[in-house]
C-alpha cells in the first residue's frame, strides 16, 4: 500500500484535533511533522515526527508529498500557492481563501501543476449531516420546500485565536462557521440562484460580525443558514420540510468532543451519537402518517482522508475539490454584498 508523506503547516487546535489523529491512524498516510513557529509540540505527541523550522524547510523536503494548509485564513492563498509551485498536493482548511479570485487562481494552478487540491470540509462526515442527507436522498420528505441549518452556541467571550477577532480578510463568523453551513447546503441542494444576508456584532467587545443569517434562493425552495453566539437553548440544527413531511435533527456529532479528549478515530464506538439525539421524522409512508425517531449514522472524518488518498493514489476525482471551494467563496462574497447593499444578490 502506498503511503503518502504528509506535513501540517500548523499544530494548534486544527492540527492537533482535526488532522493529526486521522493522519496518524490511517494506513495510507505517514504524518511526518508540522511547521511550528514557537512551541514545538508535535514531537511530544507523535515521537516519530519532526518540527519543521520554516515553510521553506517543508517545501524543500523531497519526501513530503502532501501539505495541509491549516494556518489562519488570510494566509491560505499564499501558502497553498507556494506548496503547489513546489509540486506538493494540498489540503486547505476552510475557509478556502478570502476571495473568489484567490480560490479560482488556486484551482487553475492545481490543474496546471497536476496536483490534488482539496478543501477540508470535514463536517460532511458528521453523523447528524450524514443522517439528514440520507433522509432527503431516500425521498422521505418529498419535494423540499424549505430547510434551515444552524450552527449556534452560547459564548459571550472572544476567541483565544486573536486573528479571528481582528477585522480584516478572513475574520468573522461568516468565514469561521459559514463555510460549514454553506458547503452542507450545496451538497444537499446545489448552487442557489441568489442570496440575501444579514450580519450583526452581538458580543460586547467584538469587532467582527459574530451573528449571521444567509438566505439561499432556489427555484422551488429556500434554505436558511444561521449562526449566533447567544443561543442557550438551541433549536434543531437541521430543520427540513417537504411536501410529504418534516425532519428535525440536533447538531449532535460527538467527534470533536471525543478528539479533544484524546480518543482516536479508530477507537471502538467512535463517532456514534447517543440515542437521545436521534432525529424526528414526521411524514407519510404508503398513505399512513408516521412520526418516528431515525437512528443516526455514525460519523467519522476518516472518510475525508480516504477520499484524498484515493484521489492521489488511484487518480479518482476528489470529492471536496477546488470547485466546491470556489462555490462556497461565491456565496460568501455574495452574502457580504447583500449585507452591504441590503438587497438580494444574484449569483
Amino acid at each position: 500500500m502506498k503511503v503518502i508523506n504528509t506535513v501540517l503547516l500548523s499544530y494548534g487546535m486544527s492540527g492537533k484535533v482535526f488532522h493529526a489523529p486521522f493522519l496518524s491512524v490511517h494506513p495510507g498516510f505517514r504524518l511526518m511533522g508540522s511547521w511550528e513557529r514557537t512551541k514545538k509540540n508535535i514531537e511530544a505527541d507523535y515521537p516519530s515526527t519532526r518540527s519543521y523550522a520554516s515553510l521553506e524547510s517543508v517545501l524543500e523536503d523531497p519526501e513530503v508529498e502532501l501539505v495541509v494548509v491549516n494556518t489562519p485564513i488570510n494566509s491560505h492563498f499564499e501558502y497553498a500557492q507556494q506548496a503547489l509551485l513546489a509540486g506538493k498536493h494540498i489540503i486547505v482548511e476552510k475557509a478556502f481563501t478570502t476571495t473568489v479570485a484567490e480560490a479560482e487562481k488556486l484551482k487553475l494552478l492545481a490543474e496546471e501543476q497536476k496536483r490534488i487540491l482539496s478543501v477540508f470540509q470535514n463536517r460532511r462526515w458528521d453523523s447528524d449531516f450524514k443522517t439528514v442527507q440520507k433522509v432527503i436522498r431516500e425521498g422521505l420528505l418529498g419535494e423540499i420546500v424549505e430547510a434551515t441549518i444552524c450552527f449556534d452556541r452560547f459564548n459571550a467571550g472572544l476567541s483565544q485565536k486573536v486573528h479571528k477577532e481582528i477585522p480584516g480578510p478572513g475574520a468573522g463568523n461568516v468565514y469561521d462557521l459559514g463555510p460549514h453551513l454553506i458547503d452542507q447546503a450545496l451538497v444537499l441542494f446545489g448552487m442557489p440562484d441568489a442570496v440575501f444576508a444579514d450580519f450583526m456584532i452581538t458580543r460586547a467587545d467584538s469587532k467582527v460580525e459574530d451573528y449571521f443569517e444567509i438566505l439561499l434562493y432556489y427555484k422551488k425552495h429556500r434554505v436558511r443558514l444561521k449562526s449566533g453566539y447567544f443561543v442557550r437553548e438551541p433549536a434543531p440544527a437541521y430543520q427540513v420540510h417537504g411536501k410529504k413531511g418534516s425532519f428535525l435533527k440536533s447538531r449532535a456529532d460527538v467527534q470533536e468532543a471525543s478528539l479533544l479528549k484524546g480518543i482516536k478515530p479508530n477507537a471502538e464506538g467512535y463517532g456514534i451519537e447517543p440515542k437521545s439525539e436521534q432525529g424526528i421524522l414526521h411524514t407519510e409512508k404508503n398513505g399512513v402518517i408516521v412520526r418516528e425517531r431515525i437512528t443516526s449514522l455514525p460519523g467519522n472524518y476518516i472518510g475525508y482522508f480516504d477520499d484524498v488518498y484515493n484521489a492521489i493514489t488511484k487518480n479518482q476525482p476528489v470529492l471536496v475539490n477546488a470547485d466546491a471551494g470556489v462555490d462556497v467563496m461565491k456565496i460568501i462574497e455574495g452574502a457580504y454584498q447583500s449585507h452591504s447593499k441590503k438587497k438580494v444578490v444574484k449569483l
